[in-house]
């Protein structure tokens, strides 16, 4: 696979990631569907936009820790975070080199672009949102590029805004050991399209493990080096 294909792969990624995070930010207020002072507010004005019913919406929220909103350490684990996923970000370009110049499977490279490429697009909300964007609240839309954005370097907080609550606000039954009779909803995570490409990868690489590294250990077990030179005259029987 030749790099510049796997490098059109992470820039059509990152641009869709970043063109729709930067929409959401600045066209609609922050959703807020569980604060009882907000009942009374439509969907939109809570920062919902349905598309596709009510199991399929564009729900802004914004993630300023780990996957599903975990936090740790406060201001200096913030820090951390980030800046680990920078030094992940900088390691995954010479892996992806690596697996190019290797010559891993197509499918298995593709994989690794993809979660290459969801790492960057939520690191650079982590980095650069805080500075070129305002806060955003249930009663104000953010603006780009203001005189002071919300956060400093390295503290700002990652755009989600894809839920689709499949089953929702449904009540398990009584005979589920630990959970009988409590609500839930399935599936009840807000994510972005950089979230989407590493779950994508991931599991991709889980599914096709086997297809994914059978070429590479058949190379490995079928290459010979030999030390006798080859020319027009050698005969290969």
């Amino acid at each position: 696979m030749k790099a510049r294909t796997l490098i059109l792969i992470i820039v059509l990624v990152i641009a869709a990631d970043q063109a729709l995070k930067i929409w959401v930010k600045t066209h609609m207020p922050i959703t807020d569907d569980w604060n009882e002072y907000h009942t009374m507010l439509t969907p939109y004005d809570r920062g919902i936009r349905p598309f596709g019913g009510d199991w399929c919406q564009i729900s802004f929220t914004e993630n300023d820790g780990m996957a599903w909103g975990w936090k740790f350490g406060g201001e200096w684990g913030k820090i951390a975070l980030t800046l680990f996923r920078l030094i992940a970000v900088i390691a995954g370009v010479f892996i992806l080199r690596s697996f190019i110049r290797q010559r891993y499977h197509k499918g298995f490279i593709i994989c690794a672009g993809l979660i290459f490429a969801g790492a960057l697009g939520n690191l650079i909300d982590s980095m650069f949102y805080g500075l070129i964007f305002e806060e955003s609240t249930h009663f104000h839309v953010a603006k780009m590029f203001p005189q002071k954005g919300y956060a400093s370097f390295l503290h700002g907080k990652v755009v989600d805004m894809f839920y689709f609550p499949i089953i929702k606000d449904k009540q398990l039954p009584g005979w589920i050991p630990f959970w009988g009779g409590e609500r839930f909803t399935f599936f009840n995570a807000v994510f972005n399209i950089a979230d989407a490409a590493i779950s994508v990868g991931v599991i991709t690489i889980l599914l096709f493990q086997k297809r994914f590294f059978k070429n590479k250990k058949e190379v490995g077990a079928n290459s010979v080096e030999t030390n006798t030179p080859v020319n027009d005259n050698t005969q290969v029987s």
